[in-house]
């Protein structure tokens, strides 16, 4: 979910993710080649990864040749291929979130499709009912706390949105930027589906007397400023809490050296908002055969079973197995926040503006 899953992984490990990336990168022509029918391009965030195996697989079976075009974080490669519409960079675009959707589907980014194995697919995982994207994976957006802090300081981890604001917890938590940040719009949204349209500015008002502090991206929160993860505790990060991912934990314990038995990390389960991502047929693509072919491959099984040690996110089809060690680590979030991506189109800009003059200002 835009690059946060990739620097997680660097940050515990040099190595960084998981995986390869297939036949990656875009051609000199821009990424779509010249009418290569035989070639499929797929343009996505930075933080797509999958196996080369699995890739492989589908090449094989197929007969295209799988090219990925990494466009910067979501937000980035969601506007860009907006604007580059008409003559779109490649065939399919994924990692559009349901905070985002809408953006997308009123620009006209996507024609429909609707993919083999659908039917697979939960349904409060789809969206658009005129098939325009495909749900492809899920993950939660939830505030991560330092296990040793808590147990040092005798105080239970706070598990809900209202805890935050309680006196324990003044001056631990930090988040990112809404305005700047998928994780901190995802926070954002949480708690406006927590409180509602006007009750969660009163929730920020006592978020922020109670000391919460906000930086740019997760990168920073992450990686500086929170005391549990690997990258925080090089940089002396004195911030216990942290706005991430309910998978952060899977990934400390994955890349550390020596691996602990335990994650250092836990995860608030009350403050979890559901961010699901989705692939499209791209309007105008160059190889729309190609493309349906791949956006099929994308809700497989095999796919599906790849994608959680790969970029940290949960599969949406019914029959995927999760691997041992995300099922491990990373804690069933059974209540998440969700808000419908028409509710998120009709107030997201106004929410961001509202919240910034409120929490920065």
């Amino acid at each position: 979910m835009s690059n946060t899953t990739r620097r997680l992984a660097a940050a515990v490990a040099a190595l960084g993710m998981a995986g390869g990336l297939a036949a990656c990168g875009s051609s000199e022509d821009g990424g779509q080649g010249s009418g290569d029918t035989r070639t499929v391009t797929l343009v996505s965030h930075d933080s797509w990864a999958a196996s080369k195996d699995v890739i492989a697989a589908f090449e094989k079976a197929s007969g295209y040749k799988v090219r990925v075009l990494e466009d910067g974080d979501a937000g980035q490669a969601v506007n860009k291929a907006i604007l580059t519409k008409d003559n779109p960079q490649g065939d399919v675009f994924f990692g559009v979130d349901n905070t985002l959707l809408s953006r997308a589907l009123d620009n006209g980014l996507f024609q429909p499709y609707e993919a083999e194995g659908l039917d697979r697919v939960d349904a409060s995982f789809q969206a658009d009912d005129r098939h325009r994207v495909t749900p492809v994976d899920y993950g939660d957006i939830c505030v991560n706390y330092d296990k040793a802090y808590f147990s040092k300081h005798k105080l239970t981890p706070p598990d809900s949105f209202d805890d935050l604001t309680r006196p324990e917890y003044k001056n631990l938590l930090v988040t990112e930027n809404a305005a700047t940040s998928s994780p901190g719009l995802g926070f954002l949204l949480g708690t406006a589906a927590e409180y509602g349209d006007t009750g969660w500015q009163d929730y920020w008002k006592k978020l922020r007397a109670n000391g919460v502090k906000v930086v740019d991206g997760w990168e920073q929160a992450y990686n500086e400023e929170f005391s549990g993860s690997a990258g925080g505790k090089q940089a002396g990060g004195d911030r216990p809490l942290v706005v991430s991912y309910a998978s952060s934990p899977p990934v400390e314990v994955i890349y550390a050296d020596p691996k602990p038995e335990t994650a250092p990390t836990g995860v608030a389960t009350g403050t979890c908002f559901r961010q699901t991502e989705f692939a499209g047929l791209l309007s105008n693509a160059k190889n729309p055969e190609g493309g349906k072919a791949l956006i099929d491959f994308l809700v497989s099984r095999k796919f599906q079973e790849d994608l959680p040690l790969n970029m940290f996110v949960h599969p949406v089809v019914k029959d995927a197995k999760l691997p041992a060690e995300f099922t491990e680590y990373a804690p069933a979030v059974d209540n998440p926040r969700t808000l419908d991506p028409a509710k998120i189109a009709e107030h997201r800009d106004d929410w961001v503006k509202s919240w910034t003059s409120l929490v920065l200002k």
